[in-house]
């Protein structure tokens, strides 16, 4: 028996939240809306293990004929009175409701909520949280949701006890942290395959190498080879970055994290004409002396993974490393990184830092210089596509009022001279 489930996800990328759902086998996709993927979940289906999604309700109820009418309030309400809602959950500290809706109507989303939880609340005997004049239900109340585009509505309880996109990794933050669905989303446009080296020389508080590691921990090769390497001007965010790191890797029974400059350094002692550059002894002496000065332990082996007794790079698990560097000079030798993933600051929230505060587009040279013939870039962009690059594919998004654009880029081939 299969269950019908709505995935909630940011506007712009309900078609990755799809792609992921047929691609883990978690269900059958039956159709996506404005910031939904409908479903029917496998019986054996882990609903909390997708990433792309902001959040996953079973649906109690399918609701036709919700017209722009204040009729509708009364078909929505009659819905949830039939609705047994003893079946899918205890109920907690009492009921809410969040509602919304694609274009106008002619009741608002409160009384929506309010018609619908009442119902819902009243063969359950437990209070009702309205959220009217900015009233915030308490916690452990059983969670529902209502969604109406067109004339049809859904009725469902969330599954976990909170959204998906609040991930119990992100134990520290900093201003301009990316949105850690929108992260999965780029990791797997990134199109992810073993042995890569894939850089995020903007890395803030680690969310889109956690999410790549993520993704490349559940793919059959478990991301065997892999090197992450996150890089950030700010000590504070490599700091957040490795205690976010830890709380993963924690999670996951995977080695924590490393100093960046030490992989680095390692796998081009283990790799005679790698095409990674050695960072100076200098700098990388005062990298580590910063993390310390961060908070950076390295939660793992910082020594050179080129000592005796090793395996070659290419036969050990996947690798995580952090590290303090400028995204103006990013500490990596020309064509070294497989893939780079990035969310620049955009000047917003954060501003640019260091050589990228004099020169912002630095940055896009530096990404250029370091990705490999045949690499990709997967950016999150507010200014439009940078110059350089061949843009493979592009999502537009919606995030925190804005309309970013995240792109694929390859490197854009140079012309031949005519002699």
């Amino acid at each position: 028996m299969h269950t019908f489930a709505v995935a909630r996800a940011v506007r712009g990328i309900e078609p990755l939240v799809a792609n992921e759902i047929r691609h883990s086998k978690t269900g059958v996709v039956r159709g996506v809306r404005h910031r939904e993927v409908w479903f029917e979940a496998r019986p054996d289906a882990d609903l909390l293990a997708l990433r792309t999604a902001d959040d996953v309700l079973l649906a109690a109820a399918v609701v036709d004929g919700v017209g722009s009418g204040r009729a509708a309030l009364l078909r929505l309400a009659r819905a949830a009175r039939e609705v047994d809602a003893r079946l899918l959950g205890s109920p907690g500290s009492g009921v809410e409701v969040s509602a919304s809706f694609v274009g106008r109507r002619n009741y608002t989303r409160f009384e929506v909520e309010d018609a619908v939880g009442a119902e819902l609340a009243r063969p359950l005997r437990v209070p009702y949280h309205s959220r009217r004049d900015g009233r915030r239900p308490p916690g452990g109340a059983m969670a529902w949701r209502v969604t109406i585009e067109g004339e049809q509505a859904v009725i469902a309880v969330r599954v976990a006890g909170r959204p998906l996109h609040r991930r119990a990794y992100k134990t520290a933050s900093v201003r301009g942290t990316l949105h850690p669905p929108v992260a999965a989303a780029m990791a797997r446009l990134a199109r992810l395959d073993e042995g890569l080296t894939v850089v995020d020389p903007c890395c803030g508080a680690g969310t889109t190498l956690i999410e790549m590691a993520a993704l490349a921990g559940g793919s059959p090769g478990g991301g065997a080879g892999m090197r992450l390497l996150g890089f950030d001007h700010d000590p504070a965010a490599v700091a957040a970055a490795t205690a976010n790191a830890c709380a993963a890797a924690a999670a996951s029974g995977t080695p924590g994290p490393r100093d960046a400059h030490s992989a680095i350094r390692a796998d081009s002692t283990a790799h005679t004409g790698s095409a990674a550059r050695t960072p100076s002894a200098a700098r990388v002496a005062n990298a580590g002396a910063a993390n310390a000065r961060a908070g950076n332990t390295g939660a793992g082996n910082t020594g050179d993974a080129g000592a005796a007794g090793e395996a070659p790079p290419e036969a050990q698990p996947l690798r995580l490393a952090w590290a303090i560097a400028d995204g103006g000079r990013i500490p990596l030798g020309d064509g070294a990184a497989d893939r780079v993933l990035v969310n620049p600051p955009w000047g917003r929230q954060v501003p640019p830092a260091g050589l990228l505060s004099q020169d912002p587009a630095a940055l896009w040279r530096e990404v250029r210089r370091v990705l490999s013939p045949g690499g990709l870039a997967v950016a999150l962009v507010h200014d439009g596509v940078p110059p350089g690059f061949t843009v493979e594919e592009v999502l537009e998004v919606s995030l925190s009022g804005q309309h970013p654009l995240i792109t694929v880029l390859s490197r854009r081939r140079a012309r031949a001279s005519r002699g």
